[in-house]
């Protein structure tokens, strides 16, 4: 049995895919601390999401704290500022994607249900919208969103940090575009 030694940075070797990227975007809405934007840039990075938009009231780089989290992830994930998500996800639906919200509403599906998995192999470009810590994504993004996906909760609180709640759905749609 070979020896198991923690590697240092300096010994990983990039992924086969590490530069392709997913047709996935995120989209930042009104998340108002620093050091989870920093986070969603270290998530996009390492998971290959194509693009990051940070919006409303989400801070952008050049950020101490952005920078302190994102350990210069930031240098690499292509993002862009937008003002107003409302119109940024009118213009990427025109284009084409298909618009996902993170969200526990009436009408969200669990993100492992077959029926979310179908959705994921109808090869278009797809968008998952994060919304604000405290209040979530707004009835407007929702009602602007194709699906509103949610992640099952298994003890008392009905929710997670932003961060953590992208990570996983991240993770889920990865594995299932590969």
């Amino acid at each position: 049995m070979s020896e198991n030694v923690q590697l240092t940075h300096s010994d990983h070797q990039l992924s086969k895919l590490s530069n392709n990227k997913f047709p996935l975007s995120l989209i930042a809405n009104d998340i108002n601390s620093p050091l989870n934007v920093g986070s969603l840039f270290r998530l996009c990075d390492a998971l290959g999401v194509k693009k990051l938009y940070l919006c409303g009231d989400t801070p952008v780089p050049p950020n101490s704290k952005i920078n302190k989290t994102s350990r210069s992830s930031e240098k690499y994930v292509t993002y862009e500022s937008h003002a107003s998500a409302e119109t940024l996800v009118t213009s990427l639906k025109q284009s084409g994607s298909t618009i996902l919200s993170l969200e526990i509403s009436s009408a969200s599906i669990d993100i492992g249900s077959p029926e979310f998995r179908t959705l994921l192999k109808q090869n278009k470009p797809i968008c998952l919208i994060l919304g604000s810590e405290n209040s979530g994504v707004s009835e407007a993004l929702l009602s602007l969103s194709d699906i509103t996906i949610h992640i099952p909760m298994m003890g008392n609180n009905s929710s997670m940090n932003v961060v953590s709640a992208a990570s996983i759905a991240c993770f889920e749609i990865t594995k299932n575009l590969v």
